[in-house]
């Protein structure tokens, strides 16, 4: 499975502590403001912020959070951040991709280059790792919204490209440009997903030991850990060995 889907999982498991998802909320929040003044305050009328409300609904977010978060938007607030997107290596070579949203380039750059050097990566120029991902969409569903051949029926309907179906769920891969069409008709056929968002999806891996993957958990905590930070994917490929003694 992709690193970033195996990522999410040990995420999942090892259970967000409160402050985390105090964390989580304002990130979301953020990306609902940005998105508001991008386009238009109206999730319908804005695939942006209709995809963004989706995830942090998906997340638990209360409504009152995301309503005020659109708010913002029209107050003015959200004007001066801008996405910057940073691209290094970590431990044993692993590419990572760094997504940010800040109100201060110099700050951010900084703190990412310094976060990197203390954890034994390094960061490259923009583009020195991207050519290793795919900008992909991503609609996750639970095992229980259907069997395997359910899902991918559904999903080929919709104009999604692949299917990857586990114990754990479902994972549907979409053109970035068509998630927005691909999520409302699979939400008409599946019902809810549990996630829907633009991710880095990576077109090639590295395999990680346990001493590996502790380093790489350890620079992506103090890199998530950032509030300018959005969203890390790293291109690691673990077993499931490896995975269960993290």
């Amino acid at each position: 499975m992709a690193g970033h889907s195996k990522w999410a999982n040990i995420q999942h498991r090892k259970g967000r502590q409160d402050a985390a998802r105090s964390k989580l909320f304002s990130k979301l929040s953020k990306e609902i403001t940005v998105a508001a003044k991008m386009g238009d305050p109206d999730p319908e009328k804005n695939p942006r912020l209709r995809l963004a409300v989706k995830e942090a609904k998906s997340q638990s977010v209360p409504k009152d959070v995301i309503d005020r978060a659109i708010k913002k938007s029209t107050a003015g607030e959200g004007d001066d951040y801008e996405e910057i997107r940073y691209e290094g290596y970590g431990p044993n070579g692993v590419a990572v991709i760094v997504e940010t949203m800040t109100d201060n380039r110099n700050r951010t750059a900084s703190t990412v280059r310094s976060t990197f050097a203390k954890t034994g990566g390094n960061l490259g120029e923009t583009g020195s790792v991207g050519f290793m991902f795919e900008r992909k969409g991503e609609v996750t569903y639970p095992a229980a919204v259907g069997d395997a051949d359910t899902v991918f029926e559904a999903a080929i309907e919709a104009g999604a490209e692949d299917v990857e179906s586990s114990e754990e769920g479902h994972i549907i891969w979409c053109l970035d440009t068509d998630l927005n069409d691909v999520s409302n008709a699979l939400e008409a056929a599946l019902g809810e997903s549990e996630s829907t968002k633009l991710v880095w999806k990576p077109t090639t891996t590295t395999e990680m030991d346990l001493e590996g993957m502790q380093k790489l958990m350890k620079l992506i905590d103090a890199l998530e850990d950032d509030d300018d930070v959005q969203r890390v994917t790293a291109n690691f490929e673990a077993s499931d060995e490896v995975m269960e003694q993290l």
